[in-house]
């Protein structure tokens, strides 16, 4: 069994910076791909960005230059660093994993607010 647990919301003013951190807990298993995705309010969640397990990246444009998504493959962790955070940043932000041993499947974090003022 696999279980997320995300860390590192919060409100900060724009122009600041948040770290997000997502750990897989459990035993047995190994994982792929994994991103962070966010749902603003009244809106459609969307990708953020994501990471291979060889480390090769993909960001929306919206957050290019600004956020940096990595990894750390032997705690099973991927975080989010923001930078230069912008009050349209404001979202519900969740991770998600792609297991692909013992078993194929994807699985979502429970979300982390993310607020940014102006």
């Amino acid at each position: 069994q696999v279980r997320l647990v995300e860390s590192g919301g919060g409100l900060v003013q724009a122009g600041g910076s948040l770290r997000l951190s997502c750990a897989a807990a459990g035993s047995g298993f190994r994982l792929n791909r994994m991103g962070w995705y966010r749902q603003p309010p009244g809106k459609q969640r969307e990708l953020v960005a994501t990471i291979t397990s060889g480390g090769s990246t993909n960001y929306a444009d919206s957050v290019k230059g600004r956020f940096t998504i990595s990894r750390d493959n032997a705690k099973n962790t991927v975080f989010l660093q923001m930078n230069s955070l912008k009050p349209e940043d404001t979202a519900v932000y969740y991770c998600k994993v792609q297991v692909e041993w013992p078993r194929n499947y994807e699985l979502w974090g429970q979300g982390t607010q993310v607020t940014v003022s102006s």
